[in-house]
């Protein structure tokens, strides 16, 4: 949605989507160690990425190599819907990429909040950088507790979604809604790197956080 000021200015806002390197980032570092991937997504098909952020990243050595390897000319990644996912205990790791196209897609989805509690309850890691943690929200246990409740986390903060002028057209904020699940929530300056490890929950707070998350899931997967 445009906000007030592009809407005084009559600016079209920027198609948004997933966010480049907070796919790419730890996709290279996944790559590295050999493991299998499948990308999946609320709907399936062809998931598109944040405009805005294939731009930003052009120069950025993994997010050319992944786009080269993984995506279509119109920057499209194929996807499967996660509902299809008829055995989530065979997965070692569930990864939730943020952009502000995620804001609308991850809250709410059952089979996304089924598939990330199956992997968390058999040992697996559930992870999400920047805006995914929108989908960790909701996430229930079979206890009935949140999956957050308690834990430490982070995410895109209320102050940097300010700093990005999208408060206002957000449907949440995801840094509020966590704490309103009983999250230990936790933050550095703006834009700087910040992972989160709490027991097999892990987090990162923006897109400069997504390689050393990729990296924190392989050492909480390696530990197992």
């Amino acid at each position: 949605p445009a906000t007030a000021e592009e809407k005084k200015e009559n600016k079209t806002p920027p198609k948004t989507g997933w966010y480049l390197p907070e796919a790419a980032h730890p996709w290279a570092v996944f790559k590295a160690k050999g493991y299998e991937m499948t990308w999946v997504s609320p709907k399936g098909g062809l998931a598109a990425c944040d405009e805005g952020s294939v731009t930003s990243f052009a120069n950025d050595a993994e997010c050319q190599a992944f786009t080269k390897e993984c995506l279509n000319d119109k920057n499209e990644i194929k996807t499967v819907t996660i509902a299809e996912v008829a055995d989530a205990n065979k997965y070692d790791a569930i990864v939730f990429t943020g952009g502000h196209g995620v804001m609308w897609d991850f809250k709410d989805n059952e089979a996304q909040k089924k598939v990330s509690a199956e992997i968390y309850e058999n040992g697996g890691v559930v992870s999400a950088v920047c805006h995914g943690p929108a989908a960790l929200i909701d996430i229930k246990l079979s206890d009935g507790k949140y999956l957050v409740d308690g834990k430490t986390v982070t995410c895109f903060t209320n102050d940097e979604e300010n700093a990005a002028k999208k408060t206002e057209v957000m449907p949440f904020l995801v840094e509020t809604e966590l704490k309103n699940r009983g999250a230990k929530f936790s933050c550095v300056k703006n834009w700087g790197c910040n992972v989160e490890v709490s027991e097999r929950l892990v987090t990162g707070q923006n897109p400069a956080s997504a390689g050393a998350l990729g990296k924190a899931v392989c050492e909480v997967l390696e530990k197992k």
